[in-house]
């Protein structure tokens, strides 16, 4: 009798397998491969990062004690701990990134709607048992190592309107965060978020030429010239809104055109901030830039962070098969952002993932699953709590 799907079945179910069988033809990911095929192994790997498994022997492990259910979860073949890590190693990788992009096309349409988040600590990007840098690049950037032993980083930009990526880049541990403006193409219209860290007058004039907008802390000795001021409430913070010109030895030839100035008092730890920012159109967006100024000096936290793509730690050490779960990693977090939009799953993403790290081999209906477990904690939070004194 039939049961119904399993929900990690459920869930891969909105996987555009046209499109994966697609990018494996393009690097030859099936060639001479009798069994485990490409999709086998993305689905293992999804299995590893929904479920928090730390090695290739925990996922041996779990999968075969549960053999019975594989064909039901997509797997058509055996897993095996070697033959996992020599797929991981062997295949190419962008097979796994260009099949991400494809997630992220569609995923990008369905959070075009999404009101635009500047509490950046909840769009951070996190690596696990790693000292991460909090900084911000793009429509919100991050740059972390990817393991300890491995000298690699990635670096990401995600959409603040909404959760999907926008733009990943993995190097070695040596490129500087500044470097990847370079790879980042900007979006007209997009404001960009960036640390200190980011200053480059000649790559920020690149976004101004493009059309799009950055936000961007000062830094102390950033020379500039007032060339007027705008009216201000400092009710709100905001100490002043200057339009600026450079002044420097070198940045009036890199940046030639003019610059508007925030400075902002944090009204909880009293700190000033000077956020120089290019926008000077669309007034009726004012307030809201203010706010997104004040994103620009904040600092991407792992603690407490509700929307995050965690990669799990390095499964492998060459070069491939790292860039190969992190790239599946980055398909399971934006597929399961797709299902939330097109199921219309209560909660946010980190709760979703939670609850499908213990659910996957459920037959539970995503929705009624969903929508059960939120119920279940309203009425926990909302219940009433035993007094031990009277």
């Amino acid at each position: 009798m039939n049961q119904g799907k399993l929900v990690f079945a459920q869930v891969m179910q909105h996987l555009p397998q046209t499109t994966f069988r697609r990018c494996a033809s393009r690097y030859q990911g099936e060639y001479r491969v009798q069994s485990f095929s490409c999709l086998d192994q993305f689905l293992c790997m999804a299995f590893a990062q929904l479920t928090f498994r730390e090695s290739l022997r925990d996922i041996e492990a779990c999968l075969r004690a549960q053999r019975s259910k594989l064909y039901h979860l997509g797997i058509r073949s055996t897993v095996s701990r070697n033959t996992l890590a020599n797929a991981n190693a062997v295949r190419d990788w962008r097979i796994y990134a260009d099949f991400a992009q494809s997630l992220i096309g569609i995923a990008r349409p369905l959070y075009v709607d999404e009101p635009f988040g500047v509490d950046l600590k909840d769009t951070g990007l996190r690596a696990r048992r790693d000292h991460h840098r909090p900084v911000f690049v793009g429509v919100s950037v991050g740059a972390v190592p990817i393991d300890q032993g491995c000298d690699q980083a990635a670096h990401a930009a995600r959409s603040c309107a909404g959760i999907s990526l926008t733009f990943i880049h993995i190097s070695d541990g040596k490129l500087h965060e500044v470097s990847v403006l370079d790879q980042l193409l900007p979006e007209p219209g997009a404001f960009y978020i960036l640390d200190r860290g980011f200053i480059d007058f000649t790559r920020l004039y690149r976004f101004h030429q493009a059309g799009s907008f950055f936000v961007i802390r000062a830094k102390s000795n950033t020379k500039a010239q007032r060339r007027y001021s705008n009216p201000v409430d400092r009710s709100t913070g905001v100490m002043c809104d200057q339009t600026i010109l450079l002044t420097g030895m070198y940045s009036p030839q890199d940046y030639q055109a003019p610059l508007r100035r925030i400075r902002f008092r944090d009204p909880e730890t009293d700190q000033v901030a000077g956020i120089p920012y290019e926008q000077f159109h669309a007034a009726s967006t004012h307030d809201h830039r203010r706010s997104t100024a004040v994103a620009g000096k904040s600092n991407s936290s792992s603690s407490g962070s509700s929307n995050t793509c965690e990669s799990r730690p390095s499964l492998a050490t060459s070069e491939n098969a790292v860039k190969s779960q992190i790239w599946i990693a980055v398909s399971v977090y934006v597929l399961v952002a797709i299902v939330k939009k097109r199921h219309k799953l209560p909660g946010s993403l980190y709760q979703i993932l939670q609850i499908l790290s213990l659910t996957v081999f459920e037959r539970t209906p995503l929705h009624q699953l969903f929508t059960q477990a939120m119920i279940d904690d309203v009425d926990t939070a909302s219940g009433k709590q035993l007094s031990l004194f009277d």
